[in-house]
């Protein structure tokens, strides 16, 4: 991948349909400008956020919006993903019924991916629609679930079960919030990273391991052109799809058996850590099918291993109960798993023919019960 020029904005525009900005920034100097720009009016704006990020960010935040809305509210929720439910919602209008927020009003969701899923769900059912603007403030949230309008709840255990596609507004990303990630949750963000360069950009997913050193040690040059290239991957895939008909789908690359592992452990493995064993599955059987090498196999595994990301599965969960949770996956097509693969190193393919002797192989694989390549 050649050096990637150290842009600070991407435009996402699907024409009469949406247009908004991603912004990456290294504070919050620009920020009440920013959000400003989606209300000229002012008005009013609620903070949505959890209890892990608010002590964190949420003054700070305030004080900027202050400059540019007649009302700041704020909406904390418990953080986890065990409390990205309806229930929450319902809180949450609760916030907004008792604040008077109206259709012109603003919802902005400060944290991570489960804040952001669910700011943006309320966002779409309130009032039949209002806007929002994400403040994603996780690696795993700047270059995935802020961009591209999925947002949604669990139901139980059944991840991203109920949902709608709404565009945000705005993506404010300050780049210096990455400072405050611990390890596993930096390796998260690195998982969705890597399948992007395995599904799309192979000059990308060799700059990834050419620029280990500099990624992990956090450069803060490094990562605004990584996250910048990952972003241009997820915006081009939006604007081409944005509901999810076609080519987005590549964007579940370890997604179908990841989904399944996150939610037999009960949510107690982080998404990214399932996302990645899912892409080492994804491979394996790539592999198996002939289109990609042991070489290439071993290549991902490897990079998993690089960004501290699980190459096997532990514990004691059945092959039998990960298959009967994919089944249950929202991606299901007629009945059929629409299952992605890799043809080589950056480029993926959907493919609607892999059967449950092929996914119990894969995860045999990651459970280590497994070394053959071939089929």
């Amino acid at each position: 991948m050649d050096k990637i020029e150290k842009k600070d904005k991407i435009q996402i525009t699907r024409s009469g349909e949406f247009s908004y900005t991603i912004c990456l920034r290294r504070d919050f100097s620009q920020f009440a400008a920013s959000v400003a720009a989606c209300r000229p009016q002012g008005g009013k704006i609620c903070i949505v956020t959890d209890t892990h990020v608010r002590p964190l960010y949420m003054e700070e935040v305030r004080r900027e919006l202050e400059q540019a809305f007649q009302t700041v509210t704020c909406f904390t929720m418990e953080a986890g993903e065990e409390h990205k439910q309806l229930s929450t919602v319902q809180g949450l209008y609760a916030h907004l019924i008792d604040h008077g927020f109206e259709r012109r009003d603003l919802l902005l969701a400060l944290g991570g991916g489960v804040v952001g899923d669910l700011t943006g769900f309320a966002a779409a059912t309130y009032l039949r629609g209002i806007d929002f603007v994400q403040v994603p403030t996780t690696l795993l949230s700047q270059v995935d679930s802020s961009i591209g309008g999925k947002t949604g709840v669990d139901l139980e255990n059944y991840k991203n079960m109920v949902g709608a596609f709404h565009q945000p507004r705005l993506v404010y990303m300050d780049l210096h919030t990455l400072d405050t990630l611990d390890e596993a949750q930096f390796a998260c963000g690195m998982a969705e990273i890597l399948k992007h360069g395995l599904l799309r950009d192979a000059a990308y997913y060799q700059w990834l391991e050419e620029n280990q050193g500099r990624i992990r040690a956090r450069d803060m040059d490094t990562l605004q052109e990584m996250i910048f290239r990952s972003c241009q991957i997820k915006a081009a895939v939006v604007e081409q799809d944005p509901m999810e008909k076609g080519p987005r789908a590549l964007l579940n690359l370890g997604h179908t058996i990841g989904h399944a592992i996150e939610k037999k452990m009960d949510f107690q493995m982080l998404h990214g850590q399932c996302v990645a064993l899912g892409c080492v599955a994804a491979a394996y059987l790539s592999c198996r099918r002939g289109l990609i090498s042991v070489a290439d196999l071993e290549r991902v595994q490897k990079m998993n291993g690089i960004y501290q990301l699980p190459v096997r599965l532990e514990g004691d969960l059945s092959t039998e109960e990960i298959l009967a949770a994919t089944k249950k996956d929202k991606k299901m097509s007629k009945g059929q798993i629409r299952f992605i693969l890799l043809r080589q190193i950056g480029e993926a393919v959907v493919d609607t023919s892999v059967t449950e002797e092929e996914l119990c192989q894969a995860i045999d694989h990651l459970k280590g019960m497994s070394v053959s390549y071939e089929g």
